[in-house]
């Protein structure tokens, strides 16, 4: 059983500098929106550790014209001071504003080959609960976001499904995710009675204390059960496998301001392990890096995709990239047709990575109720405006 503590947003954004007026009925304007005191300038963005996503993939026409200013697009305006578009600067000004700049992981984006039958596990066995789907038919792919808590304050799955496609290979890059449950036993044997795979029996980590069992889903991505009290982000942990340990710790610290959490050598099973992240093990999502003696290269396979990081300048963490040993793919810049940064890069092993600007959900939705009250939007409008799919 998953049992969450409630877990305020770490970053919300606020409506208090968007006014909402009835739109007469002889408007000629789509929105009664009044944009006098909104400044486009403060926005979030976030990072992605994976694969490039098409531009065609990330805006569908409702949503380029849904809440769109005259010259630039609406973003919605956060509380917080939030960094725009940077110019370039001095090395170590950019390495310094990393350990500066908010970030928390967002959510992490994978393959499947039967969207409902994943759906069907992880709210049956594992808890989660379906936030939101999205069907893009005419690019023959469909998104569904799953998690333990709302996307805007919660570490969450995004599972994309390719018409037609009911296999990937998962390599041997990627490890697997990390769940924290209440009681270990107990959530096996319900993930047996459901017909799942468990391959590793309820029991202490090896070298340590803690209750421990592996399963798999439907399509063979593992996931750790973890028991641990109430939490407030069930959904802890992505494993990666590294050539290069301290390469890899020194990138993700100095690129992407993860802070090195702890570091433990098995010298009798021949690995070390690495947990980084943006805050303590039992309260937030967390990287796990994992270095075998020897082995320098993996196979990524085509089914894992990516992770999603919060950063407030896409401009700044691309030039961090770079300095830090990473590859840039696309240089950082708007979207055509809108404000939304975006950049491409591949970290010291290979794993692709995409950075773009994000609108959170939660005041979205509070917007487009006022849109629907008065009949200007439809319950299709907030998934085409937010939707980042990552279609292969």
């Amino acid at each position: 059983m998953v049992r969450i503590i409630p877990m305020a947003s770490s970053i919300r954004p606020s409506l208090s500098s968007l006014r909402f007026s009835p739109p007469p009925p002889s408007s000629s304007s789509r929105f009664g929106v009044s944009l006098s005191s909104f400044n486009p300038c403060r926005r979030l963005s976030f990072l992605y550790l994976a694969s490039a996503v098409p531009q065609s993939h990330l805006f569908g026409l409702k949503a380029s014209t849904l809440l769109r200013g005259e010259a630039n697009s609406l973003a919605v305006a956060a509380s917080g001071n939030v960094a725009q578009a940077s110019t370039a600067a001095a090395p170590e000004n950019v390495l310094e504003w990393v350990k500066e700049d908010k970030r928390r992981l967002l959510h992490v984006v994978y393959r499947v080959g039967d969207l409902d039958r994943t759906i069907k596990f992880y709210t049956e066995c594992l808890g989660m609960k379906l936030l939101r789907k999205r069907d893009i038919p005419e690019e023959r792919y469909t998104n569904a976001f799953l998690g333990y808590g709302p996307e805007d304050s919660h570490f969450v799955i995004e599972l994309t499904y390719n018409y037609g496609v009911d296999k990937y290979d998962i390599g041997s890059g990627f490890g697997h995710f990390g769940v924290a449950v209440e009681d270990v036993a107990k959530t096996v044997e319900l993930i047996k009675a459901k017909g799942g795979k468990v391959t590793r029996e309820p029991g202490p980590v090896k070298g340590g204390s803690t209750v421990i069992a592996f399963i798999e889903d439907p399509d063979g991505y593992k996931f750790e059960l973890l028991e641990r009290g109430p939490t407030p982000e069930p959904l802890c942990q992505v494993m990666l496998r590294v050539g290069d340990l301290d390469r890899s710790i020194n990138f993700y610290e100095k690129a992407f301001g993860m802070e090195l959490l702890r570091k433990r050598d098995n010298p009798e099973y021949k690995y070390t392990i690495a947990m980084l992240g943006y805050g303590p093990e039992d309260k937030s999502a967390v990287l796990e890096l994992t270095y075998n003696y020897g082995v320098t290269e993996y196979d990524k396979g085509n089914a894992y995709a990516q992770i999603a990081i919060g950063t407030d300048d896409v401009y700044k963490t691309a030039e961090a990239i770079k300095l830090v040993g990473g590859k840039v793919t696309r240089e950082p810049g708007p979207l055509p047709g809108i404000n939304t940064k975006i950049t491409a890069c591949l970290d010291p092993d290979g794993w692709k990575s995409c950075s773009l600007a994000q609108y959170l959900i939660s005041d979205l939705t509070l917007m487009l109720d006022y849109f629907r009250l008065w009949g200007l939007a439809s319950d299709g409008d907030l998934a085409a405006f937010v939707d980042f799919p990552s279609k292969p």
